[in-house]
């Protein structure tokens, strides 16, 4: 039964979910997730997942961040930004909805501030499946936030190019999985039966948080689509691992490992020598093409690491960017971790898919 539920993704059927979600978005907006046509120096973007808000007891990963999570809000809603939650806010396998609105009054009272200014999307994960599931999900939805809102499978942002167009395409992440992208039955079973049970029996849950085998193979699969896609940059959760221009931060300190030794930077060399085993602990797989990636997959981390770092990403002044909210002698602090222009992430987009077409037109 383990086995069967569990989180391991089938490559075919993680491909054919993110395809078939986004042409359900872009044809027909607002079913499954709006289309939403913006301008990012005018209406900024922060994107959250993973947070597994639970009750404040031994299981609850969220209790140590929640002082981030809060600033962090405070800070979004005072400049403006329009917030999406990617899902797996609320952990479901293992506490009673009820008991998470109890012990997150706070939260969802500064999330509600982003549903009053119209500028907050909701989607679900596979820990909060309840959101799709229940009848009466719409009435504690009506109740938390003061009016009804929708939770979607996904949503796209459309910005608007010279000549062209780049489409940030965001949803959960878990498409694909067996425990939790299947038909009506199995996802009924999965939130009903399968968590509750596995949660009761402390049965290893093998999602790709906790697996590194698992980890792998989701972030793989989403590049994989995302690479084969146009002009579509893919924003994922459900891993808990950062990811930023198609690279995970273990890839990114090689490249500036080499960039250092090109340099003949010693400090450089020593800091980030130092760093690569701490980096390779915490997840030592490396992509063998990580120094020739099409920069169209980002995932934003979660709400949710053990020392109460929460991670993001925002899109705003014209940038793409990973942040952190830390904290700094005890005071919730925002850091940007990584950051790349929409201009650059958009040309180096179409370069890299016009170096594809000539490599495939090149006869063998």
């Amino acid at each position: 039964m383990a086995g069967r539920f569990s989180s391991s993704p089938q490559k075919d059927k993680v491909l054919a979910a993110l395809s078939e979600l986004y042409k359900s978005i872009v044809s027909n907006p607002g079913k499954k997730g709006p289309l939403i046509t913006f301008k990012p120096e005018e209406q900024p973007v922060i994107i959250f997942s993973d947070h597994h808000k639970g009750c404040r007891d031994g299981s609850d990963d969220f209790g140590t961040a929640e002082k981030n999570y809060l600033a962090a809000l405070e800070y979004y809603n005072e400049k403006g930004f329009y917030y999406v939650n990617l899902g797996d806010s609320e952990e479901l396998w293992e506490n009673t909805l009820l008991g998470v609105i109890k012990h997150n009054k706070d939260n969802f009272e500064k999330e509600k501030q982003f549903v009053t200014r119209k500028a907050y999307c909701k989607l679900y994960g596979n820990h909060d499946l309840f959101w799709d599931n229940d009848p009466l999900s719409a009435v504690y939805l009506k109740s938390l936030f003061g009016e009804a809102i929708k939770i979607y499978s996904g949503v796209v942002f459309r910005i608007d190019l010279p000549q062209t167009y780049l489409d940030i395409f965001c949803t959960h992440g878990h498409q694909g999985d067996a425990q939790s992208d299947g038909n009506a039955f199995s996802k009924w079973f999965v939130s009903y039966i399968w968590g509750p049970l596995q949660s009761f029996l402390r049965i290893n849950p093998n999602t790709p948080a906790t697996n590194d085998e698992n980890k792998t193979l989701h972030n793989f699969y989403m590049y994989e689509w995302s690479a084969a896609q146009q002009n579509i940059v893919l924003v994922t959760g459900h891993t808990h691992q950062p990811v930023f221009n198609s690279l995970t931060h273990l890839e990114r300190l090689y490249l500036k490992l080499e960039e250092a030794h090109e340099k003949q930077d010693e400090a450089a060399i020593e800091k980030i020598t130092a760093e690569v085993p701490r980096r390779r602990r915490e997840y030592d797989f490396v992509n063998q093409s990580f120094r020739n990636m099409k920069p169209a997959y980002f995932n934003t981390g979660c709400c949710c690491f053990e020392d109460g770092t929460i991670t993001g990403i925002e899109i705003a002044d014209g940038f793409i960017r990973l942040v952190k909210w830390h904290y700094v002698n005890g005071v919730a602090s925002r850091a940007i971790a990584e950051e790349t222009s929409l201009k650059e992430l958009a040309d180096s987009i179409i370069h890299f898919n016009k170096k594809e077409t000539v490599k495939a037109d090149t006869p063998v």
